[in-house]
């Protein structure tokens, strides 16, 4: 679980980031969730955008992704979700 100054210097850090998945008219398929551990694993902060044609609202979106990839959900702007785990690589240095 993240403290409340790590979300915050994390959503400083994914504010330059574009989302790399888009999530529409199926919802979260475990195929989807699959592809955005492996990204989660590589660059460990992520951004996921849902299109209008998805029959899930933003949170519940966000709570499927987080539980089936074991990731922080940092932020849900709008259909934007911002996602967080920690890899060995440890890109980013939380405080």
């Amino acid at each position: 679980m993240l403290t409340g100054k790590q979300k915050r210097y994390l959503r400083a850090q994914a504010h330059q980031l574009k989302p790399i998945f888009q999530i529409g008219k199926d919802g979260v398929s475990h195929k989807q969730a699959n592809s955005i551990n492996d990204a989660l694993k590589a660059k460990e902060l992520i951004k996921v955008k849902l299109l209008q044609t998805c029959p899930q609202t933003a949170n519940e979106a966000a709570l499927e992704i987080a539980t089936q990839t074991k990731a922080d959900v940092i932020q849900i702007v709008g259909h934007v979700i911002t996602l967080y785990k920690r890899s060995d690589k440890v890109l980013y240095k939380l405080p």
